[in-house]
Formats: structure tokens, C-alpha cells, sequence
């Protein structure tokens, strides 16, 4: 079965601001909402990835502690200057 497009993006949505972590969901969920609907198809499906990881491999992603995954690693920097942009305020 086919998700729809807005399906698939409501449900991406939810998992960004649903994560299990407080942090995560803080950081994740703006990011989201801010970036969501104008992604390329490859780039949806990349951050569809990265919402199957856990947060506590996320968390020191994107706050630099450790070093993500090479495939992830353009989309963690974005979401942490996002988000340590968002936080500077």
C-alpha cells in the first residue's frame, strides 16, 4: 500500500514532536514544522530514516558529542544550527 503524500508528512510530523525524549521532541518537532513541506523526495526519505533512530543516539548527534552516522551526518548539522539558532533567541 501507497501512503499518501500528506499522510506521510502528518505522519512524520507526529514522530518528530512524538519522540519518547523531551529533548528530542524540542529539537526535532520545530525542525519539522519549519522544514517538512518543502523537502525534496530524497530528502523526505532521509529524514524519514533518521526518525527511525533512537534518541539517545540522536541527542549527542546533534549536539556535537558524537560523531552520526555518514549518511545523516549534512541532515544532523542542519537540525542543530536549526536548533541552536531557534534556542539563541
Amino acid at each position: 500500500m501507497i501512503e499518501a503524500e500528506d499522510a506521510r508528512l502528518k505522519r512524520m510530523s507526529m514522530r518528530s514532536w512524538r519522540r519518547g525524549t523531551k529533548e528530542m521532541d524540542l529539537i526535532l518537532g520545530p525542525w519539522s514544522d519549519a522544514h517538512l513541506a518543502g523537502l525534496s523526495e530524497e530528502r523526505l526519505a532521509l529524514y524519514d530514516s533518521l526518525l527511525n533512530e533512537n534518541d539517545q543516539d540522536l541527542l549527542p548527534w546533534v549536539l556535537g558529542q558524537r560523531e552520526p552516522p555518514a549518511h545523516l551526518a549534512g541532515l544532523i548539522a542542519e537540525i542543530g544550527a536549526f536548533a541552536r539558532t531557534r534556542l539563541a533567541r
